[in-house]
């Protein structure tokens, strides 16, 4: 994500380590259980007021990073259970992959490692809520990031 914040947030997860391979039960459809893995974040500013968690794909082979999920949180919540990232436990931005959530890791077969960044993005203000785009989601937040971190994993097949 190209917002500039200091990266003071340290996102993690037990399910995986930050560079390590994720869990194939982590994995997208027709590939994995497409089961969004736990992710913890500390260190967000008290000034924030909103968060947002976006997974998306560094490796595909496009311009820019393909966005795969996104979700708007209020700015205490300090993670997501296995399987939370859903439109009926979070509030969903629609991407190109997904209208209703988690959207795991489908790499192109062959095409080597692909590196999937969980970034937590700590906002000075709210997303309003007629946001229903990541091209919205993006104007909105572009000078409100306050602070960031990301948690990186791998996937290939």
């Amino acid at each position: 994500m190209g917002f500039v914040a200091p990266q003071i947030i340290t996102v993690s997860s037990p399910d995986f380590a930050d560079g390590a391979p994720m869990p194939v039960r982590c994995a997208g459809p027709g590939v994995g259980d497409n089961q969004s893995p736990e992710v913890h974040w500390t260190g967000v500013p008290s000034e924030a007021r909103q968060l947002v968690l976006v997974l998306d794909d560094v490796d595909v082979p496009l311009r820019t990073p393909l966005i795969h999920s996104v979700a708007v949180l209020e700015p205490d919540v300090g993670g997501l259970t296995a399987g939370a990232f859903t439109a009926d436990q979070v509030r969903v931005i629609p991407t190109l992959l997904s209208k209703t959530g988690y959207s795991g890791p489908r790499p192109i077969p062959g095409h080597g490692p692909h590196r999937y960044r969980f970034h937590v993005l700590a906002l000075d203000c709210p997303i309003p809520a007629e946001v229903d785009s990541v091209k919205q989601l993006i104007a909105a937040a572009s000078s409100h990031v306050i602070a960031r971190g990301t948690l990186t994993g791998r996937y290939e097949r």
